[in-house]
């Protein structure tokens, strides 16, 4: 399954080739258009960290969501 970061990411990569193809490997716009590239990789995988990170109990009720412990009241 392809996300909006990997899609965002894909576009930031082809900006950054057509940059370096027109403004040359060294130049300043170069280096930015794959800064660019980096910074969005970066947020990524922020963002798949971020998901990643459960504790104990919720990975249990994930796998679990009929038990006890993972009942939720509301008022």
């Amino acid at each position: 399954m392809t996300t909006n970061y990997d899609k965002l990411i894909q576009q930031e990569k082809a900006e950054a080739k057509e940059i370096c193809s027109i403004n040359g490997d060294g130049s300043a716009q170069c280096a930015a258009a794959w800064d660019a590239v980096e910074e969005v990789q970066a947020a990524a995988s922020h963002a798949g960290d971020k998901e990643k990170k459960m504790n104990s109990l919720q990975s249990y009720c994930a796998d679990n969501p009929e038990a006890a412990e993972c009942r939720i009241y509301e008022d």
